[in-house]
Formats: structure tokens, sequence, C-alpha cells
């Protein structure tokens, strides 16, 4: 485990997302993040460093690729109790990352809409972001995850308390919602295209 250095932020309920960064920030946290979440945040004053300068490549097919990158998913991997882990981000220029805070796009609430299309439904098969929380998740010990805004107070104050850290229990709290929400996404496109090969074939 360990205090809380970095932390990477891309989310699409921004609810309280920019009192959050901006707690973090106070901590002495860097914080890395992408597109809208990044805008967001600049514009309420907090400073914040694109992930596309930290990995030393663009956003591309129109924001399909931001995230999925070896200096994003080596400082999330990699474990700090394994020297050789270190020393290969060390060899590689990439900085340990201790914080995911990432929800996924709308996939529900998009086909909920009576008017959906199958490719707007498509697009919102959130692709980087359940890759990061699994990251994240599988390497809990060093690395928080936060998927729920409403976990935001409890992981600010323990971080108050605990000079930048977080506690294991809640650490292993947060690592469980993260695989019962990824669960739940994924079946819901399951659910989502079986009915529409049901539809086809009617």
């Amino acid at each position: 485990m360990g205090k809380i250095r970095r932390a990477i932020i891309s989310v699409s309920d921004k609810t309280g997302v920019d009192d959050f960064a901006r707690a973090l920030s106070d901590l002495g946290v860097e914080i890395l993040s992408t597109g809208g979440t990044a805008k967001k945040l600049r514009d309420s004053g907090i400073e914040v460093r694109d992930v596309s300068d930290y990995t030393g490549f663009p956003e591309i097919l129109d924001g399909r690729v931001k995230t999925l990158h070896p200096k994003i998913h080596g400082g999330l991997l990699a474990r700090r109790d394994i020297p050789e882990h270190m020393e290969q981000l060390k060899e590689h220029g990439i900085e340990p990352i201790d914080m995911v805070v990432v929800n996924l796009y709308p996939f529900e609430k998009t086909i909920s809409k009576p008017d959906v299309t199958f490719p707007e439904a498509i697009e919102n098969i959130d692709i980087g972001g359940p890759t990061m929380i699994r990251a994240a998740a599988k390497n809990f010990e060093s690395v928080v995850v936060i998927v729920d805004p409403g976990d935001y107070d409890t992981v600010r104050e323990e971080m108050v308390r605990l000079g930048g850290e977080v506690s294991y229990k809640t650490r292993v709290r947060l690592a469980q919602k993260v695989f019962a929400l990824t669960s739940r996404y994924d079946a819901a496109i399951a659910g989502y295209l079986q009915k529409t090969i049901e539809e086809s074939e009617q």
C-alpha cells in the first residue's frame, strides 16, 4: 500500500468530481485526465496533466483509444512490493498510478431511450474504462479504484486522517465494487445483443 501520489480521473458522471479532485490536489496528488473531465477540472482551477502528454501518444479513433497504453496499464498493474516490477517501470519511463477514478459510459441509460439506434448503443460500450478499473482492482493493494461518486467522501476523509493513504479494508471494498459493476455492465451488453438477435430473427 502507501501514499497516493498520482491519480487518473476520467468520468462520465461528473457529480462531485471537481471537489474530490481539488481535495486530492491539496493533498499533493498529481492528476492525470482526459477529454471532458480534464476540461471540467481545469475550468474549476485544478491543475491537470493530460493523459496524452504523459503517454506521448494522442487520443485517436474519435477518442476510442485514450488510455489503452503501457504507460497507463504498467503504472496500474506494477506491484510495488516486487523490485523487478519497479525496475521495469523505471526502465520504460513509467510512473506508478496509485488511484483510478472512473465511471463508465452509460450503456444502460443509452439503450433505455426509445429512439436509440444500434450504432449509438454500440458506441456507448466502454472499453478503456473497464480495462483500467479491472487492472486497478486486481492490484488493489497498490491502487485505489473509485467507480462511485458516493465513495469520494470516505476516501477523502481516510486520506486526510491517514496522511495520504487509504486503508486495506476500504481498498478491498472498492475493488469488489468494480467487479460487481463490470459483471452487471457486461451482462447488460450481452442482453442487449441477444435481444437484437432475437428481434432480427422474427
